[in-house]
């Protein structure tokens, strides 16, 4: 059975009539651009995906990298894969000209790589590490260090990765070991194990530059004693060849339940006389620095569960579209003929739950790619900074209710599919174990809770939790007096007073009762949050979607889809949060009060 990767008549709903993309072009940055070059960046991405990734999808998924005891072994189909995508210029193509980008938006970008992340999942990590990496040294290195590497990362000759955590340490950075020792000519020496590091090790790139957080001999104790270094696995000679092997060891690869086209490796540095490296910006910032690589990196997660749940939607629904199976509740002639699958209302409510998480978290994330054109190429600084403080604010909610959400979604896409679902003979099931990773790595979900609510909410007066409230407040009111909309402005209106009742509860109970009480359910109020701002994603398509529909066209079963989609989101999903927000409110301590020896 073929189905589309994605639904090109959606994105084309995102771009186009959601967020408007073609007004880009009047921006200085974007002035080449146009709807036409917009749609041949995704036809480009779209052929590589169909070409290089689909076919391999279930040959990769069977053959995970391996490793010999001196060189990783992967199917030779991923390493022509990864070299289309260079020299198509995918890797980076939301980048300057003369890095080798095609200056698009990056929410034109992020539709164009949807494909890539649809066809290719984890396989297609290495490019989109390496383009974290090197926006991440483009920013705060010298420029010796942007010529040297960031141009090589760019093109695909080089590859990156972000070595953080630690065997003793895992998430908790304030325990970090890894030791930095400075030498005479003004590089260090770095000694320690790096592990779960995406892309550690591989032959599909010449080099393999590493952005590594370790301590300054000396450094203070906890986060803020961390610097940030490159560290490559080949050294470089004066003219810019590759020189001799870095003390940087691979030290085993991890299997996986899913994403294993990817390697997932353990690193040794400093087996020897240390791993030579290179510190970027000043020391002891280093996990300020490393901020924008892994805020990155958290929107590409959250992007890749939207795009995963998207991809495995599709599937579902063209199969069920095309397998015929049972007879309705009414049908009383067993020698009727079998009814498509889709005309079965529980398969329709899968479905639909599935269009609500996937639509909902796909129009999530393009906005926050949109708020990063509007940071970097907004024509007035007021427009600059509120784009920043809405993004910065959001950050945790894009990377985790999509990332929840989208495993849910490719859940519901094998219950559709039934027990064929459950085979590897349709690949739905791997699309769920691929996305059931995003909760966990770029800081897991109780991780990003704790910085919603503990640092995000209360930080700069409340600016970024301000910005967004009223950002969903003004669309509200643009939405009065549209009756497509009435069941969604309730219920979402019901939900932002909620929220903001119970955010005031827990801001004023963290100066009077015991924190780690008030934070124990701070992962339900994260998912309180994120279902009333993809209430808003969802608000913001039905206005969209309504508006056209005043106007008779053949699009008119899209846009009552969209339509249907909202309201099951706003009848099903937004008032479980007057439930959260009573249990928060209260400080309810079921889980907190469990006691370790009573499990």
């Amino acid at each position: 059975m073929s189905a589309p990767l994605l639904s090109r008549r959606d994105l084309e709903f995102y771009l186009y009539e959601l967020f408007e993309v073609e007004t880009l072009a009047s921006r200085e940055r974007y002035a080449d651009h146009n709807r036409e070059s917009f749609n041949a960046a995704m036809d480009i991405a779209e052929k590589l995906a169909e070409e290089y990734f689909v076919p391999i999808r279930a040959k990769v998924d069977m053959n995970q990298p391996d490793w010999d005891g001196e060189k990783v072994i992967m199917i030779p189909e991923i390493k022509r894969a990864y070299d289309a995508v260079a020299e198509a210029g995918l890797i980076c193509p939301d980048q300057d000209y003369d890095m080798g980008g095609m200056q698009l938006p990056l929410v034109v970008s992020a539709c164009a790589m949807g494909y890539l992340t649809a066809a290719a999942s984890t396989t297609n990590g290495f490019h989109a590490l390496t383009a974290a990496n090197a926006n991440l040294l483009e920013t705060h290195g010298t420029q010796e260090q942007i010529d040297t590497w960031v141009s090589r990362l760019r093109t695909g000759e080089f590859a990156g990765t972000m070595a953080l955590s630690e065997p003793q340490a895992g998430s908790s950075l304030a325990d970090m070991r890894t030791k930095a020792v400075p030498q005479a000519d003004g590089t260090y020496r770095l000694f320690g194990n790096k592990i779960w590091i995406s892309g550690g090790d591989h032959e599909l790139s010449s080099n393999i530059v590493h952005a590594v957080l370790a301590r300054i001999e000396g450094a203070p104790p906890g986060v803020k004693g961390i610097s940030l270094f490159i560290c490559p696995k080949f050294l470089l000679n004066d003219d810019g060849s590759l020189g001799a092997r870095n003390d940087v060891q691979l030290a085993g690869l991890f299997h996986k339940m899913g994403g294993r086209g990817q390697t997932s490796t353990a690193l040794n540095f400093g087996e020897n006389d240390g791993a030579v490296a290179y510190l970027v910006g000043e020391p002891h910032q280093g996990l300020k620095y490393m901020f924008h690589m892994m805020n990155e990196a958290r929107v590409m997660v959250g992007t890749s569960g939207a795009t995963l749940a998207m991809c495995g939607y599709q599937y579902s629904l063209e199969y069920a579209r095309e397998r015929p199976q049972g007879r309705k509740p009414s049908s009383k002639d067993p020698l009727s003929e079998p009814v498509m699958l889709i005309e079965h209302a529980d398969i329709r409510r899968m479905l639909l739950a599935q269009k609500a998480y996937a639509e909902g978290s796909w129009s999530l994330c393009l906005f926050a790619s949109q708020l990063v054109d509007d940071w970097k190429t907004h024509p007035e600084e007021s427009g600059r900074q509120a784009a920043f403080e809405l993004l910065d604010f959001l950050t945790p909610i894009v990377k985790t209710w999509p990332s929840e959400y989208g495993p849910k979604a490719n859940d519901l896409a094998i219950q559709v599919l039934g027990g064929a679902g459950y085979t590897n003979d349709h690949p739905v099931e791997l699309m769920y174990r691929d996305n059931r990773l995003n909760p966990i790595h770029e800081g897991t979900t109780g991780i990003q809770s704790l910085d919603l609510l503990g640092r995000k909410v209360p930080q700069n007066g409340m600016a970024g939790y301000q910005r967004c409230i009223e950002g969903i407040s003004a669309d509200l009111q643009k939405a009065e007096g549209i009756r497509a909309l009435v069941t969604m402005c309730d219920a979402l209106d019901l939900a932002v007073k909620d929220l903001q009742r119970t955010t005031t509860s827990l801001l004023s109970a963290m100066t009077s009762q015991d924190i780690d009480l008030v934070m124990a359910n701070s992962v339900r109020y994260l998912e309180f949050f994120g279902h009333v701002v993809v209430g808003w994603m969802w608000l913001r398509q039905g206005m969209t979607a309504a508006k056209a529909l005043e106007k008779a066209s053949d699009d008119d079963a899209f846009y009552k889809g969209k339509v249907q989609a909202m309201n099951y989101f706003a009848r099903w999903e937004l008032p479980q949060t007057a439930v959260w927000a009573d249990l928060l409110c209260g400080l309810d301590d079921t889980t907190y009060a469990m006691q370790a020896e009573w499990f």
